[in-house]
């Protein structure tokens, strides 16, 4: 396994075997809270995970034994004029942009508490696997904000528009048996285990055809809100682009020779 670091705050380690990255929150002493230092390093991490064709999935993790993140960093805030607020936005909302953006496959590893913007990172990811430690939620209405790094947006495509408002209108926190039993999260496991279950997750996607996950990740973000017919169209351009590939070819060759496909991922 090797490791690049980004920044004092970010650490991208990168698996010897299985195609599977982790871009890991390592701010052990703020709980992992996004400065604006932070979110400029986990922003570049992801530019370089996107363009590394060697990566087909990535999971989200953190180096803090009870917190997964714990949202913006308001002891940094809390010395920002407006226009310091400002300029910080555009750094801060590349972070989030970032992990939303990965053209691979995404599972964040969460435990302990993951919110605000750090349940806004985990939201994210394509697939989020909670231990039974794990607290989420969306508590920006409470210091007299909205959630800013996407959760107004992408908490209702997970549970519905009445849901999400009841949770950030309440601003309340929400414990990982309840998570699961409301979509928060998307697979509950023992506690400890929520980086080991991630890995295994990603392992088993990344065994997939790179063309045909980046296709399908497009397929499935750029359906989203859309009618049926259109949605349809964004499948079938995301399709084209698997049909004529190397992998396309590879794989059903492999399914007739009943053996385990070599991805050309082209």
């Amino acid at each position: 396994m090797s490791e690049e670091r980004f920044g004092e705050f970010v650490l991208v380690r990168r698996h010897e075997t299985g195609h599977v990255a982790e871009l890991v929150l390592d701010r052990p002493k703020a709980m992992n809270a996004v400065s604006t230092e932070m979110a400029r390093s986990i922003a570049g991490a992801c530019t370089a995970l996107g363009e590394d064709r060697d990566v087909r999935a990535v999971v989200l993790a953190s180096t803090h034994e009870r917190a997964f993140c714990v949202g913006a960093d308001l002891k940094e805030r809390n010395s920002f004029s407006d226009a310091d607020l400002l300029r910080q936005r555009p750094v801060t909302r590349g972070a989030y942009t970032g992990v939303l953006e990965l053209p691979v496959p995404t599972v964040a590893a969460v435990h302990g508490f993951a919110l605000g913007g750090g349940f806004e990172l985990a939201l994210a990811c394509d697939v989020i696997v909670a231990d039974r430690t794990a607290v989420v939620g969306l508590p920006e209405v409470s210091v007299g904000v909205i959630p800013g790094g996407g959760g107004t947006q992408l908490l209702p495509r997970r549970v519905g528009a009445a849901r999400a408002a009841e949770l950030i209108f309440s601003a309340r926190r929400v414990e990982a048996v309840e998570a699961r039993e409301l979509g928060l999260v998307d697979q509950l496991v023992e506690d400890g285990r929520d980086r080991e279950e991630a890995l295994a997750l990603a392992g088993r996607i990344a065994g997939n055809s790179p063309v045909g996950l980046r296709a399908a990740k497009r397929a499935l973000r750029l359906g989203q809100g859309l009618d049926l017919r259109a949605g349809l169209e964004v499948e079938d351009a995301a399709w084209r682009t698997t049909a004529f590939s190397g992998d396309r070819a590879e794989g059903v060759a492999a399914f007739n020779e009943r053996r385990k496909p070599q991805w050309p991922g082209e």
